[in-house]
Order: structure tokens, then C-alpha cells, then sequence
């Protein structure tokens, strides 16, 4: 690697993902520049067929009115299904262990009905450190509705004083030391704040070790890195839609829940019509009758536009494969650090592993003296990204539309910004 354009644009050239960055809209300057748009840890940029995708359904509506559900291209009872096949793909699971159903923090809480189930000895939830406050919230929350104390409940994994990573055996040490007391482990994926990615499969295998029951927010994974749910095992796990996965701001949930929980009908949730079987929900019954799988979890009928721009997103997935994607990441984020490293100096560090295995595409700019005014040049000059307190600046080129060339530009940028620091 160098930092040369010319090294940038010949990674571009050779890039064979590099046409799907006009399958996106790229947001334009006030000049109608496209910016650099570093902002999909955030959300997602807008797939050019998303229109097509919601005017089919508006299509339906206005021309098969309630028969929609039933009649048409796309019948809205099983829209679904379609898309827990293609969001299977992406988070390493089987279709019958996902559904797209509410929103992130609201599926956590559900979740947390079955899977939170707290006693006299084991009343405890783990959580990754400084997690991202919605988390935080419903852990406390869910706690308090048991009766319980929060100070006495919590358990939040801590890094080595002055560090901002928690290392592995920091977390084993953790779950052996409280993992008779902890009734349930849920651990953001990647971290948030620092772009750190946990290893799942290994502190999914910890906890069940110790008795825990185990999920995961993977709001910043999914469609991020390489997952394998199933096959790792943990007990559920939920994600948004709106990051890396581009299907529009405030928009449905992914929810896991592994195979082996779907026949245990005495697993406490809080049941709706359309988590009702299909098979016997027309049939208006008083007793609610579970479908054995992910469905079981929802409960009421799905906004189907919100799971149209889902499926417009997916079906560019579909094309790609998180292989591929994973490997575009890989390059274009080491590329990002290769050029910071080489012009960070003392005003700021790089928070994020090192170890492209241990983060997705986000590198966390921590500032040494933190100071808002590098952030705001950046935003002034062309890039979108974000701003965390206390002190992180939220780096995300991602794949699918960022360019080498776009991290080639922001370096410069970020160059000048730091001179006048």
C-alpha cells in the first residue's frame, strides 16, 4: 500500500464490487458533489430499487385492496418468509430461526421475556462494556420489572484501567468468576463505541459452560462481518435493519432464536395473533398455538412497506454474498488505518483492534484532547460521519458504496483538520 491517489484508484479499478456503488443514491455537496458518506454504522445509504419495491406494494393496496394479504406478486402474509430466507444467509442461520418484526430495542425486550428468567441464585445479566445506552436501558429496566436492584444485577464487563478493548480472557474470567449467578449474558456484537468485535462463538460456549442463557445485539454486525448464529449457538439474538444493511431509517428488526427453543411452548413470551401458527390463526381460536419456529415471537401483523425497502435491500445481498463484502471491508478499512496511522501523530488514536478479525468496518478516531471543532471541518468539507461522546469520531467505509478513493479523500481531509488543530 501507498498514499498515492493513483494507488487508490487502481484498487478501485480492480475492485469487482465497485458497480454496486451505483445501486445506491450518494448523497450531493451544495456544489452536487457526491460526499463521503462514512455514516453506515449509522444508516445506511438508500438502494436505488427500494422505490420500485414500496410502489409494488402500494401497487397491491390500490388495486387488491385487503386481498392483498392473500393475491398479487408478493402476498403480504408470507412477505416475511422471503426475507428471514435472504437474512439467513447474512447472519450464518437457518430461515426457521429468523423473523423481521418490530423494532430493535422493542425485540430485546420481548426477548428478554422468554430468555431473562431470573431466581434467588441466578438473577444476574452480563453486558459488554459501555454498551450503547438503548441496551443499557432495557437491561435495567428489565431488571426492575423482576423486583430486582440494578446495582445488585448488573454485571458490566470492564477493560485493564486505561484501556477502551476488553480483552477475551477479561470476559472468560468474568463468566467463570459470576457465571453461577448469571442468569443471562447479552453482549452488543461489536461494540458501538470502540468498533470492537466480540468472539461470539466463544462466549456463547462460556456461558452455556456455566448455565447462562445467551443472546446478542448485533446491531453493528449485521450485515458487517461474518456470522454463523446456528452453528455457534447462542440462544437468540437481534439486530436493526437500518445500518449496514441499508433498509431505511427506523425500520423492522432481524430476530434469531435458535432451533432448540422453538418447540418449548411453555417458554414465557408475550404472544400475539400473528405469532399464532398460520396453520390454525384463521381459525380465531381463544388458546394461542405457537407456530414452531422464529414466528412464534411475533405478534402483530408486519407494516409491509417497512418490509419492502427490507426486501430491496436484501435482494442486493442476494447478488453479493457476505463473503465478498466481508473481503471488500477487509481491504478498504486496513487501507483507512494504513493512512491515519501515517498522519494521526499525537491528536488522535485509532480505539479500534487492530486485528482486521476482531472489527468490522468502523475505526473509532479517539481524540487525545478531545475537541468537537476536527469533526465539524470534516462535516464543513464534504464528509458525513459521526461524532460520539465523549471523544470519537465514527469512521465506517462500507463496502458496498464506499471507495478506496473515498478513503483516499477523507485521509486528506482529515490531514488538513488536523494542521489547523
Amino acid at each position: 500500500m501507498n498514499n498515492t491517489l493513483a494507488f487508490a484508484q487502481e484498487r478501485d479499478y480492480n475492485d469487482t464490487l465497485s458497480v454496486y456503488r451505483d445501486r445506491f443514491h450518494i448523497p450531493k455537496d451544495s456544489k452536487g458533489r457526491d460526499v463521503i458518506y462514512m455514516c453506515g454504522n449509522s444508516l445506511g445509504l438508500m438502494p436505488k430499487n427500494t422505490s420500485a419495491h414500496i410502489s409494488q406494494v402500494l401497487d397491491a393496496w390500490q388495486n387488491l385492496a385487503v386481498e392483498g394479504h392473500f393475491s398479487g406478486t408478493n402476498p403480504w402474509i408470507t412477505y416475511h418468509e422471503s426475507l428471514a430466507v435472504s437474512m439467513s444467509q447474512i447472519v450464518g442461520a437457518r430461515p426457521n430461526e429468523i423473523v423481521i418484526m418490530n423494532t430493535l430495542t422493542v425485540n430485546i425486550h420481548l426477548l428478554m421475556v422468554s430468555f431473562y428468567k431470573p431466581d434467588h441464585k441466578r438473577n444476574k445479566i452480563l453486558f459488554d462494556y459501555n454498551p450503547f445506552p438503548s441496551d443499557r436501558y432495557a437491561i435495567e429496566s428489565q431488571i426492575k420489572f423482576h423486583g430486582l436492584d440494578p446495582a445488585e444485577a448488573m454485571i458490566e464487563l470492564m477493560p485493564e484501567p486505561g484501556a477502551n478493548l476488553v480483552s477475551q480472557d477479561t470476559i472468560d474470567e468474568t463468566i467463570e468468576m459470576y457465571g453461577d449467578q448469571i442468569a443471562l449474558i447479552l453482549i452488543g456484537g461489536i461494540n458501538y463505541y470502540s468498533g470492537q468485535l466480540y468472539d461470539l462463538k466463544r462466549i456463547t460456549k462460556a456461558g452455556h459452560k456455566k448455565g447462562c442463557i445467551v443472546g446478542f445485539d448485533l446491531a453493528h454486525a449485521a450485515g458487517n462481518v461474518t456470522l454463523n448464529l446456528h452453528d455457534d449457538g447462542p440462544d437468540f439474538a437481534a439486530w436493526c435493519t437500518y445500518k449496514y444493511l441499508n433498509c431505511g431509517p427506523g425500520n423492522l428488526s432481524g430476530v434469531f432464536i435458535h432451533e432448540r427453543h422453538h418447540t418449548n411452548i411453555e417458554l414465557p413470551r408475550f404472544a400475539g395473533w400473528y405469532g399464532n401458527d398460520l396453520k390454525t390463526r384463521f381459525m380465531m381460536g381463544p388458546k394461542f398455538d405457537p407456530a414452531l419456529s422464529a414466528d412464534g415471537w411475533q405478534v402483530s401483523n408486519q407494516p409491509v412497506f417497512g418490509m419492502a425497502a427490507i426486501r430491496a435491500s436484501l435482494d442486493l445481498f442476494d447478488e453479493v454474498g457476505i463473503p465478498a463484502l466481508r473481503r471488500k471491508s477487509e481491504m478498504l478499512t486496513s487501507y483507512l488505518e494504513y493512512l491515519i496511522l501515517n498522519i494521526a501523530g499525537h491528536q488522535l488514536r485509532i480505539i479500534t483492534p487492530s486485528e482486521g478479525q476482531w472489527r468490522g468496518c468502523q475505526l473509532s478516531l479517539q481524540m487525545v484532547q478531545p475537541d468537537k471543532s476536527l469533526f465539524t471541518y470534516l462535516m464543513d468539507h464534504g464528509v458525513i460521519l459521526d461524532w460520539r461522546e465523549p471523544d470519537v469520531i465514527r469512521v465506517a467505509p462500507t463496502p458496498f458504496y464506499n471507495t478506496f478513493e473515498d478513503v483516499w479523500h477523507f485521509h486528506r481531509i482529515l490531514k488538513d483538520g488536523l494542521d489547523l488543530l
